[in-house]
């Protein structure tokens, strides 16, 4: 469906007090879907939700209506290669039909169909259509409601559900191709949940550029899973300092975080830069309820970002549609966004008080390294205002996907194998492309049941063991921990001896450098004795512990450990969990029951038992911060002296099969 051009529906004498705001959105980037009609998250359904939401609110009938063009290959290849433009204009075509799934399977996270091509070239071209619209003055502000996103893709590769890079594209057209419009510099606000990679690589050494990301990195654990999105990226040559990274450095993000970014980094930083126009990657995917983002933004949270970026440009802003894979989310944040650049005004709302302590921490870093660029980050921040933190809100595992149980969530177990196939470091999500039905939580199930966590490493020490529960890290940890979605501390904490063999194996680890780390062999040997502290816990802690241990990348819209699970393993022993398998610690281990609750713990397989045996996986000596963490449990545990338990750690350390 194409929409009338440069009409106002409804009363023109209604709004003649408003701005003047372009909507583009075409039903003809609804043909791009995944192939033989199998689900996928980024889907038509998602700009149907925010076009039908419009429609249903009046807000259109407000908005000036674009026609969605199709962008010329000239100004792609400004962006992209002339291979890669060739490859997307051709994908579509009866030639490639019978290579274009091998082609897809080639990509990170990517299909192709029949009607990719024209969504991909319309995508890009509206973007371009209402970026000129806005730099021409014939309106005050626009949103581009196009699909395939862009931001992920890259001179020469489609990636991350990317075709074109739409807002790259859009940017370069303006600076390049029409300098009359007096369009000289641009400020880039790229707030989709995970970080722009394609458009920071496209303007990583123009100064005439901003680009600003805020983004869930997590050490670079998360989407794209590179070192591209961390806070020392600050561009090269003359555009150095005109990159700005805010990498978060775990989920649950919501609003206070968000703004509390705007306050101190972006708003004082555009002041200076003073932009000419801003073009914002308006992914919707940091909203509550989104199946991939796992953070917390509400509408007005949007609302409000957008409002304080009004204040600069003299309003002229684009917004161009990116991720976000909650229908109801993403139509209800798009229409507070609309909103807001109708009436110049945020929607009604309220946010939460404090941002999180990493929050404060992120903001810090990111000013202390750009400060020498921008003077108004020169300074430090008083710590009467950092020490401002919310109370510890229950932060998901690294990429854990599920929510405040309040949380509108419109998700499914349809789309799990779908994502399987194609997000690779997103596994095993649940998402749905239809908003009938509504997410059932597991957490309040297994919340109210209790069971001993038997801890035999660096989890005796009750202090690591938080960081887990709570989020954060202990002396000698390299990264932080995520933490549980129950923050509450054990109940009890009792310590009891196993026969099972404590053994060190592997290099090294991301959270303690080279060194061996500890395991349990999983077979009963009576001529072995080793301590273990026992947490009362519930079963909900327990999968986010599990999840921690194993893997940065799954969406724990179900546990990985259930009830079922429980109620079995007093009779199979133990159960491999396949979800996380490739994690070193996905076998659980039952080891009794201590006043009628079961005692569980997580260890390797027996098969990597052979790997050590056989010498295919070496055993290590821990490193002197491992070996201290697990010395302080047995000593704090009042089970060992700290000569004694120095030597028990040798021993295990140095006992050959």
């Amino acid at each position: 469906m194409e929409v009338e051009s440069n009409k106002i529906k409804g009363s023109g004498n209604n709004y003649n007090c408003q701005r003047r705001v372009g909507l583009i959105y075409d039903e003809r980037m609804c043909s791009h879907c995944a192939p033989d009609g199998e689900p996928h998250p980024e889907n038509p359904n998602r700009i149907k939700a925010i076009w039908n939401k419009l429609q249903n609110s009046n807000i259109s009938q407000r908005c000036v209506m674009l026609n969605a063009k199709a962008v010329e290959d000239k100004l792609i290849q400004a962006v992209h290669s002339k291979n890669h433009n060739n490859l997307i204009r051709n994908i579509s075509s009866k030639v490639y039909a019978s290579r274009r799934n091998r082609i897809a399977s080639k990509l990170n996270s990517i299909y192709f169909n029949e009607g990719s091509s024209e969504a991909a070239y319309l995508a890009a071209g509206s973007v371009v259509e209402a970026a000129e619209k806005v730099a021409k003055g014939e309106l005050d502000s626009a949103f581009a409601i196009v699909r395939p996103p862009g931001h992920h893709a890259e001179e020469n590769e489609a990636m991350g559900f990317c075709l074109f890079n739409n807002v790259a594209i859009a940017t370069s057209f303006l600076l390049n191709e029409r300098p009359e419009l007096g369009i000289k510099k641009i400020l880039i606000v790229d707030w989709d949940v995970h970080h722009g990679n394609g458009t920071q690589k496209t303007f990583w050494q123009d100064p005439r550029v901003l680009f600003f990301s805020v983004h869930r990195h997590e050490f670079g654990s998360f989407y794209p899973a590179n070192d591209d999105g961390f806070y020392t990226m600050i561009g090269e040559g003359p555009g150095s300092g005109y990159n700005i990274n805010v990498p978060w450095e775990n989920g649950r993000c919501g609003d206070a975080d968000y703004l509390a970014v705007w306050d101190h980094i972006l708003v004082p930083v555009v002041e200076e830069f003073n932009p000419d126009m801003i073009i914002i990657s308006a992914g919707f995917d940091a909203a509550v309820g989104d199946p991939l983002g796992g953070c917390r933004v509400t509408p007005y949270g949007y609302s409000v970002m957008l409002k304080k970026l009004m204040d600069f440009a003299q309003g002229k802003i684009v917004l161009a549609l990116e991720g976000g894979y909650n229908l109801e989310s993403i139509a209800n944040s798009s229409l507070a966004c609309v909103e807001v650049l109708l009436e110049n005004k945020p929607i009604r709302g309220s946010s939460e008080a404090y941002p999180f302590e990493s929050t404060w921490r992120v903001i810090q870093e990111v000013r202390q390294k750009l400060g020498v660029f921008w003077p108004s980050l020169a300074d430090e921040l008083p710590t009467k205002l950092t020490n401002q933190n919310a109370p510890h809100i229950l932060i998901s595992s690294s990429d854990s996907k599920s929510e405040d149980e309040g949380a509108k969530l419109f998700v499914s177990a349809d789309l799990v194998s779908a994502v399987e196939d194609v997000v690779t470091s997103l596994s095993n999500l649940k998402v749905e492309d239809q908003t009938a039905s509504t997410f059932v939580p597991w957490r309040s199930d297994v919340s109210k049941i209790d069971i001993w966590y038997a801890t035999y490493g660096s989890n005796m020490s009750r202090s690591r063991l938080l960081c887990y529960i709570e989020g954060g890290k202990v002396e000698g940890m390299k990264k932080p921990c995520s933490g549980s979605m129950d923050g509450h501390p054990p109940k009890e904490i009792l310590w009891r001896t196993f026969s099972h063999r404590l053994l060190f194996g592997r290099e090294s680890t991301h959270t303690w450098g080279p060194g061996g780390i500890a395991f349990l062999h999983p077979k009963r040997d009576n001529q072995c004795k080793t301590h273990m502290c026992l947490y009362r816990i519930t079963l909900e802690q327990f999968n986010d512990i599990l999840l921690q241990e194993n893997v940065s990348n799954y969406d724990m819209s179900s546990p990985l450990f259930d009830v079922d699970a429980l109620n079995s393993i007093s009779n199979k022993g133990s159960i491999s969990v396949e979800a996380v398998k490739e994690g070193w610690y996905h076998n659980v281990l039952y080891l009794g029951k201590e006043r009628e609750m079961p005692i569980l713990t997580m260890t390797c397989p027996l098969s990597v038992i052979e790997s050590f045996k056989s010498g295919e996986l070496p055993l290590r000596p821990p490193c002197k911060e491992y070996a201290n963490i697990l010395v302080k449990g047995l000593v704090e545990g009042n089970q060992l002296t700290e000569e004694v338990a120095k030597a028990y750690i040798e021993e295990a350390a140095t006992e050959p099969f």
